[in-house]
């Protein structure tokens, strides 16, 4: 688990400091923020950029969470576990999922069609 965290942290501090060049804010300080620490735990490990907290790892089973605050779990930020990091970019402030795009359809919709309102008939034949 430890080596998957540390994995993790590489590839969220690579696509930070690429998301940093590609909007041209590559600065020296930023790119010092973007830098990854591990803190370990015993029930979760803290992921941090910079100076501040902002995913955590629980050991038990390598879920990703944000944090609400140092040290507490986000449970409505759930982001998939370290086996499937390769499904996110990382380098955004929120982790965006990774998509394949759809392929090029065109799409029909069919006509709509509405039943007579009852007592319509007398209106139809007058």
């Amino acid at each position: 688990m430890k080596n998957k965290i540390i994995v993790f942290a590489a590839l969220v501090e690579a696509e930070t400091i690429t998301h940093l060049k590609q909007a041209g804010v590559s600065c020296e300080a930023n790119l010092k923020n973007a830098k990854t620490s591990i803190k370990e735990g015993s029930k979760y490990t803290k992921v941090d950029i910079g100076t501040s907290g902002r995913y955590m790892v629980e050991m038990s089973t390598g879920n990703i969470f944000g944090i609400k605050g140092y040290g507490t779990i986000h449970r409505g930020h759930f982001y998939g576990t370290v086996d499937t990091t390769a499904d996110y970019f990382w380098g955004g402030y929120y982790p965006e999922r990774k998509s394949s795009p759809l392929p090029k359809q065109k799409w029909t919709i069919p006509a709509l069609t509405f039943a007579p309102a009852p007592g319509s008939e007398a209106m139809i034949q007058a």
